[in-house]
């Protein structure tokens, strides 16, 4: 059964809800059941990339945005284990890892360049295509999630799973959510993302383009871009060929890799 400390912070995360206050809270609530050197939490869209929500990597947390939110993503176990599985819980990365080339790939490009010696993930459906992945990582030597460790979060991922739920339900999967959730020694990153939301593409698009690239670099499609900003979806399309051209780019991932490099120049 959850632990009174647990259930003391309980309320403390209800009445952050739908607030920027929400994932740290989130955080000290989990970190009263079980120990972690670190955590990130990404939000997923089906077909779409991670999108960043939270961190509290105090060490080359450039390797976050520089590989994995560009490319290496694509062979994290637990993103392949949610997108072929659909399946929410509790996992190791022993339980879902499959050591073939791409992992060891991934494994020289992020595991061993930060200095994470094993991941524990928490998979959350919050709707039909919007997903949370809350990971967990060890960085000291000699530490490891055991089987046990998960049989004792089991008790407590309902609760975990409503208040994300609840939550996101809410609130959209984007970086600008991220500007203020983040804790004291990463109080910079948010200013940074804001500055680079802010700033991206404004020497070169309009302000209804840059609008919408901000909307686009945060995984928006055009249907969504359209529904928020109150515009048809023709007229999204008509401005996302324009603002390609103006970046000379020709795909969303390049977009988004244009973006990337945006803020890890404002990051040096």
């Amino acid at each position: 059964m959850p632990n009174d400390t647990f259930n003391s912070q309980i309320s403390t995360v209800i009445s952050a809800l739908n607030s920027p206050s929400f994932t740290p809270k989130l955080m000290g609530l989990i970190s009263s059941v079980f120990s972690f050197d670190c955590a990130v939490i990404l939000g997923c869209r089906e077909g779409g990339r991670p999108i960043y929500l939270y961190d509290s990597i105090k060490n080359y947390r450039g390797l976050l945005f520089q590989s994995y939110l560009t490319a290496s993503f694509q062979h994290d176990p637990f993103y392949q284990q949610l997108n072929t599985n659909k399946q929410q819980g509790v996992f190791r990365l022993v339980d879902v890892v499959k050591k073939d080339l791409d992992y060891k790939a991934y494994c020289k490009k992020f595991y061993e360049k930060t200095g994470w010696i094993d991941e524990l993930s928490m998979l959350i459906k919050i709707e039909t295509e919007r997903w949370v992945m809350l990971c967990f990582g060890y960085t000291s030597e000699g530490n490891y999630f055991s089987k046990q460790q998960v049989n004792e979060l089991k008790p407590y991922f309902s609760i975990i799973q409503s208040l994300c739920q609840q939550h996101w339900k809410s609130t959209e999967l984007n970086f600008s959510e991220s500007v203020d959730n983040l804790i004291d020694y990463s109080d910079s990153m948010g200013e940074f993302i804001k500055y680079a939301l802010a700033t991206f593409g404004k020497e070169i698009l309009t302000k209804r383009e840059q609008e919408i690239a901000r909307l686009i670099v945060q995984g928006f499609d055009s249907k969504k871009i359209a529904n928020q900003l109150n515009i048809t979806e023709g007229t999204v399309k008509n401005h996302r060929k324009r603002i390609y051209t103006q970046l000379n780019v020709a795909s969303l991932s390049e977009v988004f890799q244009l973006f990337l490099n945006h803020l890890i120049t404002h990051l040096r």
